[in-house]
C-alpha cells in the first residue's frame, strides 16, 4: 500500500517534470494520489485519461498513459465517448469545478442518469483560479474573489452547488459518489480505488469531488 511520501507514482511521466501547478496547489497532490491509486490496481496500460480546460489541463502529460484534451466542460462527454468505443479501457476524466458544475454540468449530470461506466474526478478549489480567481459555481457564501470583491451574497449570486449531493439523488445504485480531501492522503487514496474499481467491475458511474 502506498505511504503518504516523496516517492512518485510509477504511472507518473519523469519527462513531464516538474509538474506546472502553483506552489502549493492542492490539484498536484490529488494527481499524485491518483497516480498511487493506478499503480496500486495495476492499470497504467489500460487507463485513458481525459482532461478539461482550465488547471487541469496542465496534466494532460503527467500520467504515463494514454490521453484526451478535451474543450471546456467537454472532459465528461469525451470520455463516455471514449468508454462506449473501448469498452475494455478505464476511462478516467478530470474536470474542475468550473468545467464540472458550470459550462459542462449537463454532461455530468447526464452521465450520472445514464450509469455511464466511467470515473470522473472534480477538483473543487472553489474559484476560477486559472483566469484570475473569479467566482464559481462552488464559491462560498461570503467568499471574496475578483467578481465578488464583497464577498458572494445569496440574494445576488445564488447558493454555492454541492455536487456529490446533487448527483446521488440521480445516481443508479451501482454508482460511486463520494467527497474527499487532498489533504488526507489515505482517504483520498481509498475514494480513488474505489472509485476506479467501480467501473473495473462495470457497476456503473463513479465520481469523486476534491476539496
Amino acid at each position: 500500500m502506498a505511504e503518504e511520501s516523496n516517492n512518485l507514482p510509477v504511472s507518473w511521466k519523469r519527462s513531464s517534470l516538474p509538474h506546472q501547478f502553483c506552489p502549493g496547489c492542492g490539484q498536484a497532490e490529488a494527481l499524485k494520489i491518483l497516480g498511487y491509486a493506478i499503480d496500486e490496481l495495476g492499470i497504467q496500460r489500460q487507463t485513458v485519461y481525459a482532461t478539461d480546460i482550465g488547471c487541469s489541463l496542465l496534466s494532460w502529460n503527467l500520467f504515463d498513459v494514454d490521453s484526451i484534451q478535451t474543450h471546456h466542460g467537454r472532459a465528461t462527454p469525451v470520455a463516455v465517448g471514449f468508454k462506449l468505443a473501448r469498452k475494455e479501457a478505464i476511462v478516467i476524466a478530470l474536470m474542475g469545478d468550473g468545467g464540472g458544475y458550470a459550462i459542462g454540468a449537463q454532461h455530468l449530470v447526464n452521465a450520472t442518469m445514464r450509469d455511464d461506466k466511467i470515473t470522473a474526478i472534480l477538483i473543487n478549489n472553489a474559484n476560477y483560479a486559472m483566469t484570475g480567481g473569479q467566482m464559481a459555481p462552488t464559491t462560498l457564501i461570503s467568499q471574496k474573489t475578483t467578481t465578488t470583491p464583497l464577498g458572494r451574497q445569496q440574494q445576488n449570486f445564488g447558493y454555492p452547488i454541492h455536487g456529490p449531493e446533487m448527483l446521488s439523488q440521480i445516481a443508479a445504485p451501482g454508482a460511486f459518489i463520494a467527497r474527499g480531501s487532498a489533504t488526507d492522503f489515505q482517504t483520498l487514496l481509498n475514494l480513488f480505488k474505489k472509485a476506479v474499481q467501480n467501473q473495473i467491475d462495470g457497476r456503473g458511474f463513479s465520481f469523486v469531488e476534491v476539496l
